[in-house]
């Protein structure tokens, strides 16, 4: 039975895998969702993350249609107590930036696609700096207040605007972001490495990266010469063209090849190994991609392993 990690201050114990749910309503439908909801439970995952905007960039789609699937499945199965549901505030057509009255609206509006009462973890997707933090915490801890939320946290933020949002609540005695969302991988270590890792981990907060694999590039299904059929192709393609990519991947294959382990699993397993982070985010489209994700779960990496990675990716 793998062990469960505890999100920051919150009490929230979760999976060490946060299932992603961009692609849900987006390449995989509501079949192939539920499949793939269906499978990682049934591997031990409980985390599901997902956020308003998706997948609004669709032609066709206005924004949701993540959560709306996530509520069918949730309402078909009848485990909401089970699963611990991430979503996200600000970045949804309709409810763009993080005005106090555009957080209220936006959560009324994801409760009612999941299909619940309450979120176990709210995001601010990304930050609005036109907003005073103040005017974000208070409308944050409002929801929480009302029982509508269970805790807060942060994704795409500064270090400045993350230390002064933690000030104001712990001076006013309001609820306080207990975990951070950064874009982090192997081959994008600079956003969140540093000050802003350095501001968490002083904080008590928990790390859920997303990104984890690089839009599909650090499953090792990218190489020289191929040709993916992936939505996210492109954007995992370019990391082949530099010297950095190369060499990340060619130190994954050395691990995983003495491990006997997948180099999707070896790219997360680098990823819960460094400090304050509790749980990669990964997503899948099909129930064939989810196993080398959940087996973050059992691989531990050693101190050398993670060295060898992290050199190769400097």
């Amino acid at each position: 039975m793998t062990s469960l990690r505890t999100l920051g201050s919150s009490g929230i114990a979760v999976f060490p895998l946060a299932l992603g749910g961009n692609v849900f309503g987006w390449t995989a439908d509501q079949a192939q969702s539920f499949a793939v909801l269906d499978a990682y439970t049934a591997a031990g995952g409980n985390f599901v993350d997902t956020a308003d905007a998706y997948s609004a960039w669709v032609p066709g789609n206005e924004g949701g249609e993540s959560e709306t699937v996530i509520g069918s499945w949730i309402a078909a199965r009848r485990n909401r107590s089970e699963v611990v549901v991430a979503t996200k505030v600000g970045s949804h057509p309709q409810y763009k930036g993080l005005s106090g009255a555009t957080v209220k609206a936006a959560a009324e509006a994801s409760l009612k696609r999941l299909g619940t009462d309450y979120i176990d973890l709210y995001y601010t997707h990304f930050d609005d700096t036109s907003v005073p933090v103040e005017e974000i915490i208070t409308a944050l801890d409002q929801l929480v207040k009302e029982g509508k939320v269970r805790a807060i946290a942060a994704s795409n933020l500064s270090a400045d605007r993350l230390r002064a949002s933690l000030e104001f609540s712990e001076r006013e005695g309001l609820a306080r972001y207990v975990a951070l969302q950064p874009h982090y991988n192997l081959v994008s270590r600079d956003t969140y490495e540093g000050e802003l890792q350095d501001t968490a981990a002083a904080a008590g907060l928990a790390a859920a990266p997303y990104s984890g694999l690089a839009s599909g590039f650090l499953t090792g299904k990218y190489r020289p010469g191929t040709t993916v059929d992936s939505a996210r192709a492109a954007g995992a393609g370019k990391h082949l063209k530099t010297e950095r990519g190369v060499r990340v991947l060619a130190a994954l294959d050395k691990v995983a090849g003495a491990r006997g382990a997948e180099v999707a699993t070896v790219a997360l397993a680098w990823l819960a190994a460094q400090p304050t982070v509790v749980a990669p985010i990964a997503s899948a489209r099909t129930v064939e991609q989810l196993p080398a994700l959940t087996a973050v779960a059992e691989l531990e990496l050693t101190a050398e392993e993670v060295a060898e990675l992290t050199a190769a990716s400097a």
